[in-house]
């Protein structure tokens, strides 16, 4: 007879409905901005909630975004809330970061002006993140109040991946911060303080592009604060593929950035950074995966 491994019986570790519910909307969410902004970023100025001449800017949020589908499809199929955790948590900081952006900037959204297309995704864009960091929250809260206290940690993180990820998070962190606050209080033309960036960006798709960055150097916070190899396997996987999919545009685009600044090359020498970091991490939780379930049968079956 086919062993139910326990833990997911622990109600604490149940994910409620209303969980599945909202990474189901923000895979459909996610998808349709990888189709605006990675598939089509050539008419981003014409399609887009607000306008985007700059196709690499568009390609790095859809970029983002599909890292976002990723992490909710693996989200979904996962059955205990501390293997998803982290994933929502992300979610949650990348919304209520972004939500922030888009009343700051709510003027620059094609609300009444632009194509009926830009005009039906800057509608959906406002209502979406009017509600979804309320949901967020909602969710974080009704899941984490039957939380007992900090589960066990089977599969210690080591530390020299718990460095790179630390190193990692907090260039973000960072890099997210200055360019959130240099989209701030402008609201027509490139401020000089984001001029890192490898290539020119307009206030709101440098705040944007800024909550992407804050949300994954929580994230990365968050995983060494789990330390549990076992429960970030969704992590690791979504780390990785924002990683691939940023430097896919970075390349594609790489004609249309200045190639002679060393931001450029910085940035790529990041992302590959990023890349060999989340794989790592991933498989590690994989076989960290297969050494718990392994332990759980045994422990039951000794039982």
């Amino acid at each position: 007879m086919e062993h139910v491994d326990e833990r997911t019986q622990d109600p604490t570790e149940a994910i409620r409905p209303g969980t599945r519910r909202l990474l189901v909307a923000f895979l459909v969410l996610t998808l349709l901005a990888v189709n605006q902004l990675f598939v089509l970023a050539d008419v981003a100025d014409r399609f887009w909630a607000w306008t985007i001449r700059a196709e690499p800017t568009a390609a790095f949020l859809g970029a983002a975004y599909g890292a976002g589908a990723v992490l909710s499809a693996l989200s979904l199929r996962e059955d205990r809330w501390s293997r998803i955790r982290v994933p929502v948590l992300t979610v949650t900081v990348f919304t209520l970061v972004t939500c922030v952006a888009t009343l700051v900037h709510t003027h620059r959204l094609h609300l009444l002006t632009g194509g009926p297309v830009a005009r039906v995704a800057a509608w959906v864009w406002l209502a979406v993140y009017l509600v979804i960091p309320a949901l967020c929250v909602a969710v974080v809260l009704a899941q984490e109040v039957r939380r007992r206290g900090r589960p066990a940690v089977p599969a210690p993180m080591p530390g020299w991946l718990a460095g790179l990820l630390a190193v990692e998070g907090a260039v973000m962190l960072a890099a997210g911060g200055v360019l959130f606050a240099g989209g701030l209080f402008v609201h027509h033309h490139v401020q000089t303080v984001t001029s890192f960036w490898p290539w020119e960006i307009t206030p709101l798709s440098s705040q944007v592009i800024g909550a992407w960055m804050i949300a994954l150097g929580v994230a990365a916070a968050l995983v060494i604060r789990e330390r549990d190899l076992s429960r970030l396997f969704v992590a690791g996987v979504t780390y990785t593929v924002f990683g691939v999919l940023e430097l896919v545009a970075l390349v594609w685009y790489l004609p249309e950035v200045d190639t002679d600044d060393g931001w450029v090359w910085a940035y790529g020498v990041f992302l590959v950074a990023v890349v060999a970091t989340g794989a790592v991490g991933a498989r590690a939780a994989r076989v960290a995966r297969r050494g718990d379930t392994g332990s759980a049968r045994t422990t039951a079956a000794a039982g």
